[in-house]
């Protein structure tokens, strides 16, 4: 454990000493946020804060992820065993969500609309198929799967593909639902990544340990620019790496099935789109009007429309999600 604090204090320093270049940067290629017109009002006066800031914690990690395997196959030993495919799924899905991000504002589509959604889904179901094969056909092979209670690990065969694709897909968009307030995405995946983390450890994965705590080192550091008033956004350059890289966290430590424990606000906001959506056109298709369930989802923007302030959605938010990080630890105990 030692060994993956000391590389999260580094990544911390190696993200946040090249964030105020980064801020810049990205400034003077006008990479600036355009808020949604249908959002809360009190978010208009963002337009224009630097997105795609998911590169400033992505690249230390792969840098530190690099230089870690390099040294592994040149007979150092430092990482016990190969993280090559938590680099590739970050930096697969940190590149889709940078294409995404500046087609968004730059591209033909403008308006932040990026990719279209039959593209971008598209990469994603590619990604994680790639990811899943690789999973499953090892080594090592990773086809397992945790349930509460029972001791011992459950194989599930072939159907693990279907379901790592589904995980990895699903807390991808999960994650990229939840980045609209300042710290809030980026302070949930920290308590996430923490939680398997310490999960890894306990199960003698020391490598996956070592990767989640680099990434929450990176993470804070971000925090420290996306801090409200953010001076930075991830953009879905990080929302989608981080929900995606998550995923195939829960699924080499065979504790996925407490990723929607771990991950319960992340869970909470994207069940709130989808019954956002249905209840609208049902109510619409079999009552003739609109009606909907929620002032606004995502789930944080209805709770701002009450009167919470972002602030306050945030850090409530958060303590929900340590709770929940500190159940699903305690499940994968038993």
């Amino acid at each position: 454990m030692a060994y993956a604090l000391t590389l999260g204090t580094v990544s911390f320093f190696l993200a946040v000493i090249w964030g105020r270049p980064l801020i810049t940067l990205l400034r003077r290629h006008g990479m600036g946020k355009q808020i949604r017109i249908e959002g809360p009002s009190t978010h208009r006066v963002k337009t224009g804060t630097p997105t795609m800031g998911g590169v400033l914690f992505v690249v230390p990690v792969l840098l530190i992820t690099g230089v870690l395997n390099l040294a592994d196959l040149w007979g150092m030993n430092l990482i016990g065993q190969s993280t090559l495919l938590l680099f590739f799924c970050i930096a697969a899905y940190a590149a889709l969500g940078a294409v995404d991000d500046w087609q968004g504002i730059k591209g033909l589509r403008g308006r932040g609309e990026g990719l279209s959604p039959r593209m971008k889904s598209g990469f994603q179901f590619l990604f994680a198929s790639l990811i899943a094969a690789v999973l499953y056909f090892g080594p090592p092979e990773f086809d397992y799967m945790g349930v509460p209670g029972r001791p011992e690990f459950v194989r599930l065969g072939i159907w693990f593909v279907p379901i790592a694709i589904f995980v990895i897909v699903g807390s991808s968009n999960a994650v990229n639902l939840s980045d609209g307030l300042d710290g809030l995405a980026g302070s949930l995946a920290t308590t996430c990544f923490v939680s398997y983390g310490i999960i890894a450890y306990l199960q003698e994965q020391i490598y996956l340990a070592a990767f989640c705590f680099t990434l929450v080192g990176a993470l804070f550091a971000f925090l420290w620019y996306n801090a409200h008033p953010a001076e930075l956004f991830m953009g879905d350059t990080g929302s989608l790496a981080l929900g995606a890289t998550l995923a195939l966290v829960a699924l080499m430590t065979g504790q996925w099935l407490l990723l929607p424990v771990v991950g319960l606000v992340f869970v909470a906001e994207t069940v709130s789109v989808m019954l956002q959506v249905a209840s609208a056109k049902l109510s619409r298709r079999f009552l003739g009007r609109d009606i909907r369930i929620f002032k606004m989802t995502p789930l944080h923007h209805h709770f701002e429309l009450l009167g919470w302030s972002e602030t306050q959605v945030k850090e409530r938010f958060w303590i929900v999600g340590v709770l929940s990080g500190m159940l699903g630890v305690a499940l994968a105990l038993l």
